[in-house]
């Protein structure tokens, strides 16, 4: 049985709207290391505006493998990724930075999870995963903003 949860949260970044966009979706295999996970990751680039990204993060003990397909699109300063495998295969996940001021913007995050059960879920479960989720998303994202924010301090010194 699959079920569909949404969740969402938003993020400011202390960088102008372009260049965070650029910086959001220019894919490293470091990049896991900056959300603080520990894994590996493989990019293959199929145009100039979709990735394929190959990764196995390892946490707690486990590894966990998964296949995202990402598309940008850099005149709206939005992006989504699609889990093509792993444990939230067929979840989408929507990526849009609004410019606030000059010199920051603010990511909006939506999450679109397939939820795999073999039994249905109450609404308190379903409840219960969206906020775990939205924890685990928006704390990768402050890790990454603080990243950001260094590489911007770093790039102004002289």
């Amino acid at each position: 049985m699959q079920i569909s949860v949404t969740y969402r949260f938003t993020q400011r970044l202390d960088a102008p709207a372009r260049i965070a966009f650029q910086w959001c979706t220019d894919y490293q295999p470091d990049d896991l290391s900056l959300m603080h996970e520990e894994g590996e990751r493989k990019i293959r680039w199929l145009t100039k505006d979709t990735v394929i990204l190959h990764e196995l993060v390892h946490h707690k003990g486990t590894q966990t493998r998964k296949i995202k397909l990402v598309r940008l699109n850099p005149s709206s300063l939005s992006w989504y990724n699609v889990q093509l495998s792993g444990p939230n295969k067929h979840s989408v996940f929507v990526y849009q930075l609004t410019p606030e001021g000059a010199n920051h913007c603010r990511l909006s995050f939506t999450g679109l999870l397939v939820v795999y059960s073999r039994s249905k879920l109450s609404e308190r479960r379903l409840g219960l995963i969206a906020r775990r989720e939205r924890s685990y998303d928006a704390s990768a994202w402050k890790h990454l903003a603080k990243a950001l924010h260094e590489q911007m301090i770093t790039e102004r010194e002289p």
